[in-house]
């Protein structure tokens, strides 16, 4: 009777026992079925970059159009900016009636001096400029610089000059000395006439110091226009 009672005994510890270790056994989850969705927010917040991304593109593109139409525009005022000033010029120049003036250089300076610069200005507007530090420019005794039509009227020439000394041997020093010379001339156009303005640089002999030697003189004459 004590025998069967302690193999009961035994027999349900053994049972309980092994409940207990199929328990431990199970992985903590199981049974239930596995999740496949990923999270909501990540997915979200790629595909908020790739939408912001997508705009600054777009964003980008629209103003460089924008840029090349107002320089395109810059372009085409400018354009039509010269467009009208010739046209300007060549109605005024039209209306003149005939008359015309015609303006050379003539270079009668000594060799002590180097011509590097010439400036002409005719009514105040810059007709002609030539730079040559090289002294090309001396060796140039006639040229033809500028001819247009012209109003009836007085009008004003304004020419300036830039000099080098180019003393030799003990005058070696000259080549300090920078000479800045300015003249002005007016003159009168008449209709149908055709004037014709010399514009002669030189230099003033006699007992004149060095400085001073430099000088412009301008001779004119006038004919009339005759049509062909």
């Amino acid at each position: 009777m004590k025998f069967r009672w302690v193999l009961s005994a035994l027999t349900l510890c053994m049972a309980l026992f092994g409940v207990s270790a199929l328990a431990q056994d199970v992985p903590d989850g199981a049974g239930e079925e596995p999740s496949t969705e990923a999270p909501a927010s990540a997915g979200t917040a790629d595909a908020a970059s790739v939408d912001a991304a997508d705009q600054q593109k777009v964003l980008n593109r629209e103003l460089r159009t924008v840029e090349e139409d107002v320089n395109n525009l810059k372009e085409r005022v400018f354009r039509s900016k010269a467009t009208l000033q010739l046209l300007k010029e060549l109605v005024v120049e039209g209306s003149n009636g005939g008359s015309r003036v015609t303006i050379r250089h003539f270079n009668e300076m000594s060799s002590n001096y180097t011509i590097e610069s010439i400036q002409y200005f005719l009514d105040g507007k810059n007709v002609f400029t030539r730079v040559d530090p090289g002294g090309e420019l001396s060796a140039v005794k006639e040229m033809k610089i500028h001819e247009q039509g012209l109003p009836a009227g007085t009008h004003s020439l304004q020419v300036k000059m830039v000099l080098r000394g180019n003393g030799q041997g003990v005058f070696s020093y000259l080549r300090t000395y920078q000479f800045n010379v300015q003249s002005s001339y007016n003159f009168n156009v008449e209709d149908g006439q055709a004037s014709q303005l010399k514009v002669i640089a030189n230099s003033r002999g006699g007992m004149r110091n060095f400085v001073d030697r430099p000088a412009i003189r301008y001779e004119e004459r006038s004919d009339t226009i005759r049509e062909e």
